[in-house]
């Protein structure tokens, strides 16, 4: 055997993909990088919140303090700050004078609110969880593997010609043949070709994707206008007047109709407000932004696997409208494209492909490892 012949078979040897060692399973990415990130800061910072004011107040202890006559003991003093608290009624007089009541028990509870909202934030995600990621687990497995897999049959069938052009006593012949597989394409191997074919048709995981995304905005929003709510309405009053004259203690003469009380945690719930609201308002063009991706292919990762034989679905035009299933795929294979070994290899050879001078003749990988094998050489001239 020359040394061409030797280089040419290490060549290809060395171009074939080794076997996954591990399972691929563990290592795929089922959630975009723009997703995992907007769970973090939609769950994860009510969250933060809620726990910083949970130890101020376990730490600071009642969040009231009501100025009571000076004729009050200890006792009863703590007892105007405890009745208040619990009751968090602000008395006042309208413009005609007349009394009414204004109910502040919302701030009570604006921590629990806010764990409320944490919970709702990650019901979009246990939604993709369940609802998709199951069938989008497997199918990323199944399109990985036949992608690297289509690569390596692609290098294999240039070491057979290889094998077969040696053997072969008419080179005519063998171009030949060569030439009219190329024309009927013997080369291609149809199954995952036709696998993302029928993902272009169906429509489950685009539907929970943007189900979740709309979920996602609209509890966003609703959180948005609940402190909205409670800034007009609550968050600008942070003293009232209270009223304990209530049962025996209502014909007691030297209690005051009305005692003022003042809410020492009021500008940590302003700010906990202020935080959670802007933050989210930030967020909700990302929201918008991640479901606008599923309007438009993604023909950069499309064209590199164009040179396999199985995949020229830009080529011949064979993509419809962007809103289906297949899109969703090709958005997380660009997440997972550390695990698709052939994807730098391919890419490579599409740089190769667009540096030969000859470029038109080169359609696929198998051309241009015929061309790189040196089979090119052993051409008939006509």
């Amino acid at each position: 055997m020359s040394l061409s012949h030797t280089a040419a078979e290490y060549m290809l040897s060395d171009a074939l993909l080794p076997d996954p060692g591990g399972s691929r399973a563990k290592g795929l990415r089922l959630e975009l990088p723009s997703d995992r990130l907007l769970k973090f800061v939609t769950v994860g910072l009510p969250l933060c919140l809620v726990s910083l004011a949970f130890a101020r107040e376990f730490s600071a202890g009642l969040q009231i303090s009501c100025f009571s006559p000076t004729n009050f003991t200890g006792k009863q003093s703590a007892y105007v700050d405890t009745a208040c608290w619990d009751s968090l009624l602000h008395h006042g007089f309208d413009a005609e004078g007349h009394a009414v009541t204004k109910s502040l028990w919302v701030l009570k509870v604006f921590p629990y609110s806010l764990l409320v909202v944490a919970v709702l934030m990650y019901m979009p995600y246990l939604l993709w969880r369940y609802a998709a990621v199951p069938a989008l687990h497997s199918d990323l497995l199944f399109i990985i593997d036949e992608l690297d897999k289509s690569y390596n049959r692609s290098v294999r069938l240039v070491q057979h010609m290889r094998k077969v052009q040696q053997a072969s006593a008419e080179p005519e012949r063998f171009w030949e043949e060569y030439e009219r597989a190329r024309r009927e394409r013997y080369f291609e191997f149809p199954l995952l070709e036709r696998y993302l074919t029928c993902k272009q048709h169906a429509h489950s995981l685009v539907f929970i994707y943007i189900l979740r995304s709309l979920l996602l905005l609209l509890f966003m929003a609703a959180t948005c206008l609940y402190l909205v709510f409670l800034h007009l309405n609550i968050f600008f009053q942070d003293e009232f007047s209270c009223s304990i004259k209530t049962g025996l203690l209502q014909v007691e003469p030297h209690i005051p109709p009305l005692i003022p009380c003042k809410l020492v945690f009021f500008s940590i719930f302003q700010l906990i407000s202020l935080s959670v609201g802007s933050v989210y308002v930030l967020l909700i063009p990302v929201v918008i932004y991640n479901a606008l991706q599923l309007c438009q292919w993604d023909k950069g990762l499309l064209s590199v696997y164009e040179m396999l034989p199985a995949f020229d679905l830009l080529s011949r035009k064979m993509l419809t409208c962007p809103i289906n299933d297949l899109n969703v795929i090709l958005l997380f294979l660009r997440a997972n494209i550390s695990e698709l070994t052939s994807f730098g290899r391919l890419n490579a050879v599409s740089a190769l492909r667009e540096a030969t001078a000859n470029k038109q003749d080169i359609d696929t990988v198998v051309d241009f490892m015929t061309l790189l094998a040196g089979l090119e050489t052993t051409k008939p001239k006509h």
